[in-house]
C-alpha cells in the first residue's frame, strides 16, 4: 500500500513536469518566430535598435529552449543513476537561467546608462509597429506561464516579463515622441524597467540557489512543522528532521519519530498516517519516517 502510495506520488511529480515542459515549448516557439520576424524587419528598417533588441531575444530563446529541454529532462523516470527522479535538473535550467537574465540586465544598463547621456534618434513608426507586436507576443507567451509552480517556470516567465515591460516602454517612449521629439526617454524607461526586472532576477536566483543547495522551502516553516508532530500522541520526541524541494514544488521530508513505548504494525502505520496527514497539510508531498522506541539505538 505505502510503495503503491509512493509510486502515486512519483507518477504525479512526472506529469507535472511534463505539464511544465508543454508550457515551455508554447513559451519557446512564440519567442522563436518573434525573434525571426525582429532580425527581419530589423534588416528590412536598417535600425539598430531592433537589431540589438532581436539579439537580446535570441538569448531570451536560447534561455527558454534549455529551460525546455530541462523540464523534459526532470520528467524522466526514475533510473538506478538518479533514484530520486531527475526533478532536480528543473532547478538546474533556473539557475542557469537567473544568471542569463541577470547578465542581460546588465547588458542593457550598459548600453542605455550611455545613451540617457548621449541620447539618439529613433525610427518612432517602426518603435511603435514592433512594440504592439511585442507586447501582444510575449504577453501571451508571459500568460501560458501565469501561476507555473516550478522555480523553471517562474525564471521563464521573467525573462518574457522583461521582455514585455521593454516593449511597454518603447511604445509609451514612441507614442510621446510622436507628439514631442525626446529621444532620451527610450533609454530612461529602459533602464527604470531593467532595473525592475534586474531586482526579481536576483530574488529568484537566490531562491533557487537555496533549494539546489537543499535549504528549507520558503513555503515550510520548520518549526511549526515539528511542534505539531511532536503535539500526537505517543510521541516522545524526534530527530534528523530534514525538508527539501526537488524542483520549487515538490517538498521532501525525512524524519526520525521516537515513540513511548514499542507499537504494534498497526499502531505505527497510523501514527506515519497522522505524520503524513500533517506534512501534506504544509504542501509536502513526499514523506519518509523512521519510527523508533525509547530502546531504539540510532544509528549517526
Amino acid at each position: 500500500m505505502e510503495h503503491g502510495g509512493h509510486q502515486h506520488l512519483h507518477q504525479h511529480a512526472n506529469d507535472k513536469h511534463a505539464g511544465t515542459a508543454a508550457t515551455i515549448r508554447a513559451a519557446f516557439f512564440l519567442n522563436l518566430f518573434f525573434t525571426c520576424f525582429e532580425i527581419g524587419g530589423g534588416l528590412y528598417a536598417n535600425s539598430l535598435a531592433i537589431l540589438s533588441n532581436a539579439v537580446h531575444d535570441m538569448g531570451d530563446t536560447f534561455g527558454i529552449g534549455l529551460s525546455w529541454y530541462m523540464a523534459r529532462m526532470a520528467g524522466r523516470e526514475r533510473t538506478g543513476a538518479y533514484s530520486y527522479g531527475y526533478g532536480r535538473f528543473s532547478l538546474l535550467a533556473a539557475l542557469a537561467n537567473g544568471a542569463l537574465l541577470t547578465f542581460g540586465c546588465v547588458i542593457i544598463l550598459a548600453h542605455a546608462v550611455p545613451r540617457i547621456m548621449h541620447p539618439e534618434p529613433s525610427n518612432v513608426s517602426g518603435m511603435l509597429l514592433f512594440a504592439v507586436a511585442g507586447v501582444l507576443v510575449n504577453g501571451a507567451a508571459v500568460l501560458r506561464l501565469k501561476g507555473g509552480a516550478t522555480m523553471n517556470e517562474r525564471v521563464v516567465m521573467w525573462h518574457l516579463i522583461e521582455d514585455v515591460l521593454g516593449w511597454v516602454a518603447v511604445l509609451v517612449a514612441g507614442a510621446v515622441m510622436v507628439v514631442k521629439e525626446l529621444p532620451v526617454l527610450d533609454p530612461l524607461l529602459a533602464s527604470a524597467i531593467t532595473l525592475y526586472v534586474l531586482w526579481n532576477a536576483l530574488k529568484n536566483l537566490r531562491r533557487t540557489g537555496v533549494l539546489f543547495l537543499q535549504g528549507v522551502p520558503e513555503s515550510v516553516n520548520l518549526a511549526l512543522l515539528e511542534e505539531r508532530i511532536r503535539q500526537l500522541d505517543r510521541v516522545r520526541g524526534l530527530h534528523d528532521l530534514h525538508v527539501w524541494s526537488m524542483d520549487g514544488s515538490y517538498h521532501v521530508i525525512s524524519l526520525h519519530v521516537m515513540t513511548r513505548t514499542p507499537l504494534t504494525a498497526a499502531e505505527t502505520a497510523e501514527l506515519k498516517g497522522r505524520i503524513r496527514a500533517i506534512t501534506r497539510g504544509n504542501g509536502i508531498e513526499h514523506a519518509t519516517i523512521e519510527v523508533e522506541t525509547t530502546e531504539d539505538e540510532c544509528c549517526p
